[in-house]
């Protein structure tokens, strides 16, 4: 089953300008050496998965962390899929950016930046403080706040978000994935052999997951 949601424009690159200039009111002080509590990039690039390796099922989520439908299934839906299916190694979940405007493209930056240890933490604290950051008129000083609280200095937000090749990576992969699985709104799922657009009641979503579970049991 696949809805279509409104078209947005993939191949938009955000410039490494364009989150600078989020910084222009916000100082940063660059007297303390920066980026030391973030992770390489070869971290940072890592698939992030929540679940057992051999779990029958895959599904990949594609999610910007500024889409309050994203923000609605972390918080009402991925919790009983967590407990369900997660949990009882029956499905692994994939979960790849797909960030929509330049703050969401910072946080996704940011979360990476926590490396794979930290990074459904980040995850799950910018969904939460969503509202905060996403409506801020200073959307990097309020993503630095809530950064903080795993660990990450205002010199490591500020390291992050200048790094070109972290950059060029998530727009990579959004474009892949736009390419690839045909992702044009999030949230997007990929359920085994089923692509859905926009975000389910979890009754509903499980219906899926079960059908596409009886195919590989």
């Amino acid at each position: 089953m696949l809805r279509h949601l409104p078209q947005i424009a993939p191949k938009r690159v955000f410039s490494l300008s364009l989150l600078a200039a989020l910084a222009l009111s916000f100082a940063v002080s660059m007297a303390q050496p920066a980026g030391a509590g973030i992770a390489s990039y070869e971290d940072a690039i890592k698939e992030m998965v929540v679940g057992k390796t051999d779990a029958p099922l895959t599904i990949i989520e594609y999610a910007s962390l500024g889409c309050p439908h994203c923000a609605n299934f972390h918080h009402d839906t991925y919790p009983q899929l967590k407990r369900d299916y997660i949990d009882t190694g029956k499905v692994k979940l994939i979960y790849r950016d797909f960030p929509l405007g330049t703050p969401a493209l910072a946080a996704a930056m940011i979360a990476r930046c926590g490396g794979p240890d930290r990074y459904f933490g980040f995850v799950d604290i910018f969904f939460r403080s969503q509202a905060e950051w996403s409506r801020s008129d200073n959307p990097l000083a309020a993503l630095t706040k809530v950064a903080r609280f795993g660990g990450m200095s205002a010199d490591d937000v500020n390291a992050c978000i200048r790094n070109q090749k972290l950059l060029d990576h998530v727009q990579a992969k959004k474009q892949k994935a736009f390419e690839e699985d045909g992702v044009n709104a999030t949230p997007y799922f990929v359920i085994g052999g089923e692509k859905l657009s926009g975000g389910l009641p979890y009754d509903e979503f499980r219906k899926i997951v079960d059908r596409e579970l009886a195919k590989v049991q």
